[in-house]
C-alpha cells in the first residue's frame, strides 16, 4: 500500500501532457471561453494604441497651468473639443486648452490633463483652479503593451480577462488545446439508471453521473460507458473497448467498483490481461483506500476508483483531477490546491490512515475557516456530499484537530 504522497508522486509521473503541435484545434474567439491556448499570442499593435487621456477634462500644456491655484486660477482658451474616437485637429499653443473625454485621442503640444473637477467654462475659456502634476492623467502609448511581445503565454485558461485582450488585439482565430477526453464505466449488478425505477436491493449510479459532471467542469468531454454488470467477459470486453487506440479517443478511463477484494472485483486481473501495467493497487487513505491506477503502451491512463459514493469523489479530487488538469495543457495551477484553514469544529480520526473529511470553506473575518458536512462522515453517505468545496485533510496517526487549529484543507471543484 502506497502513501498519499507515494502515490500521487507515481501517478503525476504517468502524465504525458497533450502535444502543442499535435494535440490542437482552431476554434472563434467567442468560442475559446474556459479552453486552453496552445500557442503563445503577439499583437502588432501598441497598448494604448496612441497617448490619450485618462479623465473628462482639458489636454493642456504643463507649463501654462504650473503656478494656478483657487486665488489665481489659470485662464486658457479653448480651441478644440476632442470626444473619443475623434482625431484632433489643431496643435495647442501658448495659452490654449483643448477641451477632452476619457479614451479620446491627446493633440498635439499637450503634456497634461487636468481633470474637468478643478475647472470652470466660460464660454471659450476655461478657469483652471488647481496645479496638475506634470503629464498627469496620459496613458502613453504602448505604455501597457509594446507590438511584438508575447501578450499572452500558452498553457492558460482563457477566461473573461483573457478573452478581453485577445479581442482588444483582434484575435479572432484562436489555437488551443483540443479537450482531454474521459471513458468513465460503473460496475455493479446492483446498479440502474436514474430513470429506473428501484426493486430491493439496487441503487442508483450516482457515481456516473458526478464522475461527468466533474469530467465537464474541468473543461474535459466524458464519453459514458454506462453500467457494466459484475461478468468478467463483459467486464473485460467494455474495458477493452475503452483502453484500446480507437476507442473514441479515450486520454483516460474511470471505472468506479470492482477494485477491492470481493469475489466480483475484476477489474485488476482484466487490466493486467489487456497489458496494462499496475502502479497502484491501493492508497494509506480514508476514504479511498481500494485505488487502482494502471498505465498502457499507447500512453492511456486507468483510474479505478472505489464503488462507494464519497470514497469515488475524495479519489477523483485527490488523484484525478490533477491529472486531467496537467494532461489538458495547463502550464502551472494544475496540482492539488491545498490550503490552511481553521477548524471550526473538532476533526476527528483513527489515526491509521491520512483522513478526508468533507465540508465547507469559508471566508470569516479575512481568515479561511472549514466547516465539516453534517452527518455520518462515512465513504457510503452521499448526501451530505452536497455543497462540499473542500476537504480537510488529517495526517496519518493524527486522531484529532482541535477547533480554532490549523488543518490542511484541498480545495475541490473546477477552481
Amino acid at each position: 500500500m502506497q502513501s498519499v504522497n507515494e502515490a500521487e508522486a507515481i501517478i503525476y509521473s504517468l502524465v504525458q501532457p497533450l502535444d502543442s503541435q499535435l494535440d490542437t484545434e482552431t476554434v472563434d474567439l467567442l468560442g475559446a471561453t474556459g479552453r486552453i491556448l496552445a500557442k503563445p499570442i503577439t499583437s502588432p499593435n501598441d497598448f494604448p494604441h496612441w497617448d490619450n487621456s485618462a479623465m473628462d477634462g482639458y489636454a493642456v500644456r504643463y507649463e501654462d497651468v504650473s503656478d494656478c491655484n483657487a486665488l489665481n486660477p489659470a485662464v486658457l482658451s479653448i480651441i478644440e473639443e476632442i470626444p473619443a474616437g475623434y482625431q484632433p485637429k489643431s496643435t495647442l499653443q501658448p495659452g490654449q486648452a483643448a477641451r477632452i473625454f476619457t479614451g479620446a485621442v491627446i493633440p498635439p503640444g499637450t503634456d497634461t490633463i487636468v481633470m474637468q473637477e478643478v475647472t470652470q467654462r466660460e464660454n471659450n475659456q476655461v478657469f483652471i483652479f488647481a496645479a496638475p502634476k506634470p503629464k498627469e492623467f496620459i496613458r502613453k502609448k504602448a505604455s501597457y503593451y509594446q507590438a511584438g511581445n508575447e501578450l499572452l503565454p500558452a498553457g492558460i485558461v482563457l477566461n473573461a480577462p483573457e478573452i478581453a485582450v485577445l479581442a482588444a488585439a483582434q484575435c479572432n482565430q484562436l489555437c488551443v488545446y483540443r479537450k482531454v477526453k474521459v471513458a468513465i464505466l460503473s460496475t455493479g449488478d446492483e446498479l440502474v439508471t436514474v430513470d429506473k425505477t428501484l426493486q430491493p436491493g439496487q441503487i442508483v449510479d450516482s457515481n456516473n453521473y458526478a464522475l461527468i459532471a466533474n469530467v465537464q467542469q474541468l473543461g474535459a468531454e466524458a464519453i459514458s460507458y454506462g453500467i457494466v454488470p459484475d461478468d468478467e467477459e463483459i467486464l473485460k470486453a467494455t474495458i477493452e473497448k475503452a483502453v484500446s487506440k480507437s476507442s473514441g479517443g479515450a486520454d483516460i478511463i474511470i471505472s468506479s467498483g470492482g477494485v477491492s477484494v470481493g469475489e466480483y472485483d475484476y477489474v485488476e486481473k482484466i487490466l493486467e490481461l489487456l497489458g496494462g501495467k499496475l502502479h497502484i493497487r491501493s492508497v494509506a487513505m480514508k476514504p479511498g483506500k481500494p485505488l487502482t491506477v494502471a498505465a498502457f503502451p499507447n500512453n492511456k491512463i486507468y483510474f479505478g476508483l472505489p464503488g462507494n459514493p464519497a470514497s469515488a469523489l475524495v479519489t477523483f479530487w485527490r488523484f484525478v483531477q490533477p491529472v486531467l488538469k496537467k494532461l489538458s495543457g495547463l502550464s502551472e495551477n494544475w496540482q492539488p490546491a491545498i490550503i490552511k484553514a481553521k477548524a471550526s469544529t473538532e476533526l476527528r480520526s483513527d489515526g491509521k490512515r491520512e483522513t478526508y473529511i468533507w465540508g465547507k470553506l469559508k471566508l470569516i473575518n479575512g481568515e479561511y475557516e472549514f466547516e465539516i458536512a453534517g452527518g455520518n462522515q462515512v465513504s457510503g453517505n452521499l448526501i451530505n456530499l452536497a455543497q462540499t468545496n473542500a476537504l480537510a485533510i488529517i495526517p496519518e496517526a493524527t486522531k484529532s484537530i482541535l477547533p480554532g487549529q490549523q488543518v490542511n484543507v484541498l480545495i475541490v471543484g473546477a477552481s
